[in-house]
């Protein structure tokens, strides 16, 4: 059998059910974008620039549907694509990018495009691999599939030199999709029954989880409701344990963490982590410290003793381990302690939730008011796509997430320009599901204009700008040390302006009268397939706990003499202006 690689790229992606590429044709891939194009079940989707396109197809394997898969131009694609790759990498979402390459037929230096993409991927990519036989390409795109997959998740990298993609080769025999293993574990017997026993005799048992016990939730429920322990989690996590289960307790850990989750671990004597690294975000940058009972759950052995020492390690998938360490903890539920947690939890969450409430926006929107009614209309099972900046927080403070792979934010990496894009992936993946985007004016500013890609596709997703004229996290970083804004105050953008110019609809939210009206209107909006672009106009003034716990605990890591120069230049610039 003789084959375009073009021809047999598309049937290795139509094998491992990809319905959406993300990315925009060039000299060195319109064969394969010919090929895509007749497909009866892909389609290519044309991006505005290529980090979103990265974006969109990180957000796509967030909801767990399939592999998001970017189809890019060598180079520039390659350099454009970096972020969003990067992201995918630090995060552990799995993503198949697939790009072209020079020619190798030529004979010729100083191609269009010439460069060593596969150096410039190493750090941020699993694995890459070059074609270089027609018969190599259905069964490397198979492989790449499988290593993106299994273990920890993470992108991987192929490229299809155009001259492979132009001519047709001897493509040899089909072979046969083999998919990836299932997930298991490798923690020994007596390590679980270890732990369970650390965490069965533990007085004031607590448990942390992350993105990568995404999938466990129902196992963590279980876990939890038989210790009777609180649960935190950390930003990329928000999704793993329901915010409305009793014995949430919130986001992140120490000073950084909101009053629930500071409240329900103090005293903490054992701890079960779930799929975290303990990395510096959740940790409120290093804020707190894990007791010695420490019982550490991760697809990955490479985090354990990175940050904290665990005293039980158990390698393996968190849905599996997890089960087997429900099983081995058995007897019976305490009831009366996980009742007494809960209780304390909600007076907590109460009391956090009306000091929020009554909080003078001087005029503008109060985030708890806004979040009260998006969570009210919003249905269990919506998405909510997060930015990097101000809001997240706001977001992960203030918004209960009620049900798996519906929270997707830029973590480690903590790329801007996330959540426009991203947002029209999960739409795209999860068609029937509601879609919400939260993004700082900062942000919005970066990937605004693929909102057309959203009018293009009818990607029914309803955005929520937070319009302050800041880059918020960062100016309030600045504020207080130095008194000036350097940099982050954002020139003014007419954002119904930019709505129009992208064919979308628009609304504004200028105050708390508007918020119940203008929820209502933007969410009706998106479930006609019609994308609307929200300008709220966000009270900022008022400080999340983590951007004051992360303040208190950076400043403390200075030396006295230190701390009294910061301090010291900080009154002298307020006195002095």
């Amino acid at each position: 059998m003789r084959q375009t690689a073009a021809r047999l790229a598309r049937e290795a992606l139509e094998q491992l059910g990809v319905r959406h590429t993300f990315g925009i044709p060039g000299v060195h891939n319109t064969e394969l974008y010919d090929q895509l194009g007749a497909s009866q079940s892909i389609t290519p989707v044309l991006v505005a620039h290529e980090c979103s396109g990265a974006f969109m197809a990180d957000a796509v394997s967030r909801t767990g549907t399939g592999i998001g898969t970017l189809a890019i131009v060598p180079a520039a694609g390659v350099t454009h694509a970096a972020s969003g790759i990067g992201e995918a990498f630090l995060d552990g979402i799995p993503m198949l990018v697939i790009a072209g390459g020079v020619r190798r037929d030529l004979g010729r230096a100083y191609q269009l495009h010439d460069m060593d993409q596969h150096a410039l991927l190493a750090p941020i990519t699993k694995r890459r691999w070059r074609v270089t036989r027609h018969a190599d390409v259905i069964p490397v795109i198979h492989e790449a599939y499988r290593v993106a997959t299994s273990g920890e998740p993470g992108p991987v990298f192929v490229e299809i030199p155009v001259d492979l993609q132009l001519m047709p080769g001897d493509a040899g025999e089909p072979p046969a999709f083999l998919p990836a293993p299932a997930a298991g574990s490798r923690a020994a017997a007596g390590d679980i029954a270890r732990a369970a026993g650390l965490l069965r005799a533990a007085q004031r048992p607590a448990i942390f989880c992350g993105w990568g016990a995404v999938d466990a939730t129902a196992e963590l429920i279980a876990i939890a409701e038989l210790l009777g322990a609180p649960v935190s989690t950390t930003l990329q996590g928000l999704s793993t344990f329901p915010g409305n289960h009793r014995l949430h307790a919130g986001f992140a850990l120490g000073r950084a963490a909101v009053p629930a989750v500071e409240n329900a671990f103090e005293g903490c004597d054992a701890l079960l982590a779930a799929g975290t690294r303990f990395a510096e975000i959740p940790t409120g940058s290093y804020g707190w410290e894990p007791p010695a009972n420490l019982v550490h759950v991760d697809i990955n052995p490479q985090v354990f003793g990175a940050n904290y020492p665990a005293a039980v390690a158990l390698e393996g998938d968190a849905r599996v381990t997890l089960a087997a360490l429900r099983d081995a903890l058995g007897g019976t539920a305490m009831r009366a302690r996980a009742d007494a947690v809960a209780a304390a939890i909600a007076r907590d969450k109460a009391a956090y939730r009306e000091e929020w409430l009554a909080h003078d926006p001087k005029g503008r929107v109060n985030p708890q008011r806004f979040f009260s009614a998006l969570r009210a209309r919003l249905p269990d099972d919506g998405i909510v796509v997060a930015d990097d900046g101000n809001h997240t927080f706001m977001v992960a403070e203030l918004m209960p997430i009620h049900a798996p792979r519906c929270y997707f934010s830029p973590s480690d990496f903590n790329s801007m320009g996330y959540c426009i894009p991203a947002a029209i992936g999960a739409k795209l993946a999860r068609p029937e599901r509601a879609v919400v985007g939260i993004v700082g004016d900062g942000a919005a500013r970066m990937t605004g204009l693929e909102i057309a890609t959203a009018v293009a596709q009818e990607a029914g997703v309803a955005w929520f700008v937070f319009n302050d004229g800041e880059l918020a996290q960062i100016a309030q970083a600045q504020e207080t040390p130095y008194n000036r804004k350097t940099c982050s105050v954002l020139p003014q953008l007419d954002f119904e302006g930019l709505a129009r110019a992208n064919r979308a609809g628009f609304l504004a939210m200028r105050d708390d009268s508007e918020i119940e009206e203008v929820v209502a209107g933007a969410l009706a909006a998106a479930a006609r397939g019609a994308p609307v672009l929200v300008d709220v106009r966000i009270d900022y003034s008022k400080r999340t706990r983590f951007t004051e716990g992360v303040i208190r605990t950076n400043l403390k890591r200075f030396g006295l003499a230190d701390q009294a120069r910061l301090v010291g230049r900080a009154l002298w610039r307020r006195i002095a202006g």
